[in-house]
């Protein structure tokens, strides 16, 4: 059923402008891209890349990397060139590691205008970007704020993120600089959002939502989920950051759960499984952990429920592509496109899934690509 008859799926999004980081479009009618952040020493040019090749495979649009330090930009260009999606260089307070990151590559540059010093040498990285054609992103952080904001708010607080963002962004329009995308961030979900809201209704540039210092891969996960995700329900949302303790690639998988479950982008295994119970005809828990271990490599859009019993297993079944329900003396039922269509005892069932997932894969794929084939053959012959 689509979600055109589902008006309570619906999002309407924040009408955005658009801005490039890359060759990747951000803002207006592009997806919600998903991005994350490499946390090798960058210097370390090896490690950095190989970070980066996970987090592509995780499926990242646009990656960021700390450049602290003149020896971490030296050698710059080496990762920008390696890596196959945008790269954002992460700049504090030294305008010249701006400057460096621009001419060696970056998409894109995370500063605080306020940080980098004077008007000139805020002039100094607009130029650089212009030239190098980079986007900015403004990152208004609640653990930073200015100490004027402190005292005139007495506390991290939304009017003050959203100030702390108006005077950045100006700083760069002063210099007619447009190409930005901004976050107001907090570590407190209901301080993030309620700064999101203020500032999406102040300005047209896209935004970057992440809740900051969220914490590890469960409770970080439990937190973006209700910040990021309430946000993006409301339609207000460009591109994502999960800020995880954990790996930066599960920081992705995390991103584009959230995606899935709204119904804003789809890619890989949408999994559908149940809690267990003493009802399971097989262990439930165990089978989906494996399942999504090795159904990683999938970034086909598809579905699988895997349910342990046949109470609420066949009605879950007949709204995924494949799906398994528990049955007795080891054998369990398998659904195709929501059919019964056959069984598979217990010592085959995981394989037996991964297999039956990479041929629908596969025949996805396919599809795709005949339809494309099809499209350019009516257009030639049009």
């Amino acid at each position: 059923m689509s979600s055109s008859v589902r008006p309570w799926r619906d999002i309407d999004r924040r009408k955005s402008r658009q801005i490039m980081v890359g060759n990747v479009p951000v803002g207006g009618d592009a997806p919600i891209t998903v991005q994350t952040m490499t946390n090798t020493p960058t210097e370390d040019v090896a490690a950095t890349i190989d970070q980066i090749r996970r987090c592509e495979d995780a499926g990242a649009d646009i990656i960021r990397i700390s450049c602290p330090t003149e020896e971490s930009t030296r050698h710059f260009d080496q990762i920008t060139r390696a890596s196959n999606i945008p790269v954002v260089a992460d700049i504090h307070f030294h305008y010249k590691r701006a400057l460096e990151a621009a001419d060696k590559g970056a998409a894109c540059l995370r500063i605080n205008p306020g940080n980098i010093g004077s008007s000139e040498r805020v002039a100094e990285v607009v130029r650089a970007a212009k030239a190098n054609g980079c986007a900015i992103r403004i990152g208004v952080n609640a653990g930073s704020l200015e100490k004027d904001l402190l005292e005139k708010y007495g506390e991290p607080c939304p009017e003050a993120l959203v100030e702390s963002a108006l005077d950045h962004i100006k700083l760069l329009q002063d210099h007619d600089f447009h190409e930005f995308k901004v976050a107001v961030k907090a570590s407190d979900v209901f301080l993030a959002v309620a700064a999101y809201q203020g500032l999406a209704e102040a300005v047209d540039c896209p935004l970057h939502l992440g809740i900051t210092e969220a914490g590890g891969l469960i409770g970080g996960t439990v937190k973006s989920s209700i910040g990021i995700g309430s946000l993006l329900w409301a339609g207000i949302g460009d591109t994502i950051r999960v800020s995880l303790s954990a790996e930066p690639e599960q920081e992705v998988r995390v991103g584009f759960e959230i995606l899935k479950a709204l119904g804003l982008r789809t890619r890989g295994v949408r999994v559908v499984s149940c809690p267990s119970c003493a009802r399971q005809g097989f262990d439930v828990i165990r089978t989906v952990q494996v399942l999504e271990e090795r159904l990683q490599h999938i970034k086909t859009p598809l579905s699988l429920s895997v349910l342990g019993c046949v109470v609420n297993g066949p009605g879950e079944a007949r709204e995924t592509d494949i799906g398994i329900t528990g049955g007795g003396a080891g054998k369990h039922m398998v659904y195709l496109s929501g059919v019964t269509d056959h069984h598979v005892q217990d010592a085959d069932m995981i394989d037996h899934i991964v297999g039956l997932v990479e041929k629908k894969a596969a025949e996805i794929e396919e599809g795709m690509t005949d339809a494309g084939k099809a499209d350019s053959a009516v257009e030639a012959a049009e």
